[in-house]
């Protein structure tokens, strides 16, 4: 769903932050989670780091749901799973987040989330071991001492914030288009309408049934 994407990409970019350039990471020149080189693969192929500082937010969507939320099909998993495996993409690419994600559920780790991987994917306790997995790859990298309390820090909040979305309520989808929000409109009439009719004929025929027996 639009909404689940635009929370998740939300929560994904107060992780990101802004622009860094930090000598051991090795994406380089970085802005909101978007590499040079992933800017330049993606949106402009001679683009500056000047480019890159200046990308819009219509951009910044574009990207990760093109390339990482509808990479791991974010739309088509459970509530809170996608928020998850869409950060892990997000932080250690689209491949790595759909194998481990295959990892925890059970089933064959060809790093393709499909029909099967989705239905799996509803198991309880997937969000947490999905985290703890996360965690585990991420204490084997050799700049764990560097970056290690900010991606514990993150993977905490990713695992708090998913398991708020996978309990909260499901709400129906709003119509989207004009034209689907003029038809609810017209089937929402008939329904009254058909209401306001069948009670009149109910009482109509209460009357003519109180009528007739009063002449007995």
């Amino acid at each position: 769903m639009q909404s689940s994407f635009d929370r998740s990409l939300a929560a994904v970019l107060m992780h990101e932050g802004g622009y860094s350039n930090h000598p051991q990471d090795k994406g380089g020149p970085t802005n909101r989670g978007i590499t040079i080189a992933t800017f330049r693969k993606w949106m402009k192929r001679n683009g500056t780091v000047a480019d890159l500082k200046a990308i819009s937010d219509a951009d910044v969507a574009k990207i990760y749901r093109r390339h990482y939320w509808d990479k791991v099909r974010g739309d088509e998993l459970p509530s809170g799973v996608d928020y998850a495996v869409f950060d892990y993409a997000v932080n250690s690419g689209p491949g790595r987040a759909a194998k481990h994600l295959q990892e925890v559920v059970g089933v064959p780790q060809d790093g393709i989330i499909g029909p099967v991987t989705i239905a799996a994917s509803g198991k309880p306790g997937t969000i947490t071991a999905l985290c703890d997995r996360r965690m585990r790859f991420l204490r084997s990298l050799a700049i764990w001492d560097t970056f290690g309390k900010g991606w514990s820090s993150r993977v905490l909040g990713v695992r708090q914030l998913a398991h708020e979305l996978a309990t909260e309520p499901a709400h129906p989808a709003e119509p989207k288009t004009p034209a689907e929000r003029k038809t609810v409109g017209i089937l929402t009439a008939l329904a009254v309408l058909a209401i306001a009719v069948g009670g009149f004929i109910a009482g109509l025929v209460i009357d003519v049934w109180n009528y007739i027996t009063s002449l007995s």
